[in-house]
This record gives structure tokens, sequence and C-alpha cells, in this order.
């Protein structure tokens, strides 16, 4: 009997037809049938990837809007096949153009940003942030690499570190999806709402940043009518206050 098989027991699934859908970086998808339903099962050999798992806990239990999570074990989730949904449907490439799917996205992270907000208020959770890559030795690894080591900036940011690490540290945190993409979209059949799937890099961080993240592969119309939705003014970096 196969690991799919005996997870698929393990979470109460009687009879499944399980098919390998890919498998990459530790990381493998099945779709599954049981009983004229189907699913997906996703599976991490990796325990660092474990934590999507986690984070899709910390998501339901906020109220943010996912994917129904069916079951899970130590290093596997069951998941609704959104191929298979009567309400949603996988993202696709032409909605990172569409102004109408861009104002969905934006209600999707303003809900995200602002429970975040609170989640976060007065902890700090273990979770992945961008800005702990901030550091002295990654700054020399830079310029070494690019070969701008004798650029005076360097021995600027080398100076002030600790006061720049000190401004990063104190900006306001929220959760930040990170990985924004047209393949990690899922969007209702009516176009009014979506919300984002795959939780690996779910962390905190800036929402300024996530916004950034998302704007920059949305066409011109498409970012503004998120900024628009959103309701954000780009130049303002304290979003907690904002929503607050």
């Amino acid at each position: 009997m196969n690991i799919s098989i005996l997870l698929l027991t393990e979470l109460g699934v009687r009879n499944p037809v399980c098919s390998l859908i890919r498998s990459k970086a530790g990381i493998s998808l099945y779709r599954v049938e049981s009983e004229g339903k189907k699913f997906i099962l996703k599976v991490f050999e990796n325990r660092e990837d474990t934590r999507e798992i986690d984070n899709y806990l910390i998501l339901s239990k906020l109220g943010i809007p996912t994917l129904p999570l069916l079951g899970y074990t130590k290093n596997a989730i069951l998941l609704l096949d959104v191929e298979s949904s009567d309400e949603y449907r996988l993202g696709k490439e032409s909605d990172l153009s569409d102004p109408k799917i861009a104002e969905a996205i934006a209600r999707w992270y303003t809900i995200l940003h602002k429970k975040g907000c609170a989640y976060l208020s007065g902890s700090e959770p273990p979770m992945y942030d961008e800005s702990d890559l901030v550091t002295a030795d990654n700054m020399a690894v830079i310029a070494e690499m690019t070969g701008t080591a004798g650029n005076m900036l360097w021995q600027v940011i080398t100076e002030n570190y600790s006061m720049i690490r000190s401004r990063i540290d104190a900006l306001p945190r929220t959760l930040t999806y990170n990985d924004f993409y047209w393949t990690n979209l899922i969007v209702s059949k009516t176009d009014k709402s979506a919300f984002m799937f795959d939780y690996n890099m779910l962390g905190k961080g800036t929402a300024y940043g996530d916004i950034r993240n998302v704007t920059s592969s949305l066409s011109d119309e498409a970012a503004e009518a998120f900024i628009r939705e959103y309701g954000y003014n780009v130049d303002r970096k304290d979003i907690c206050r904002l929503l607050n």
C-alpha cells in the first residue's frame, strides 16, 4: 500500500482512487475520487514544508477565506478539488488584467491584513519573515556576487546596519501572503470573490510589501483597481493604523 493510500485511510476516505498529479521539491499532489466526490491530497516530505498545515489552521481560525481544509495529518492535507467545484474555478493568466478580479483579490488581502494585524498584535509567533534575510552577512554576499563590493554604499550600510535593522524591526507586522501569482489564485464562478491558496510562504511582514508583490504582477488598469478597492495610499507604511 503506497503512502497516499495510507494517508487517505488515516483521513477516513473510503475506497479512494488516487492518481499522482505532480511531485516536486518534496511536495506531492494527488487527485482523489471517493464515493462520487473529488479531492486533492497534498503530501509534504520535508518537515519544514508542513508549516502549510499550521498556516491553513491559522487562516481558518481567523475566518480568512481559504479552501476548506477537509482533513489533515502530521504531513498531509486534504482539500476540495476546485476543478470539480460548482462554486469556484482556478485562476487564469487573463485574471491579472481584469479589474473586477483585481478588486475581488483586494478584498481578500484587506481581510488578511486587517485580521493579521490583530493576530500578531502583542505576539511574535515563529513564522516566515522576508526581512529576516536582511542581515549584515547577506549584504556582504550581495556585494560580492554583484561585483560592487567597492561601492561606498556598502560601507554606509555596514556602518549604519544597527540603525537600519532597528527601523525594519519597528515596522508594524501583519500576515502576508508573499507568493502572489495567478497559478495560486481561486476565483468564484461569479467573479465576485477571490482568494489565494498554497500557503507555504505565508508569513509575517509589512502590508506594503504584500501589496507591491500583487500590483507588480497586475496590468496597470487592474493594479489601479486593486489599490482603489483596497483603499490604501501606497506612500503610507503604517497599514495597521490605517486599518484600525
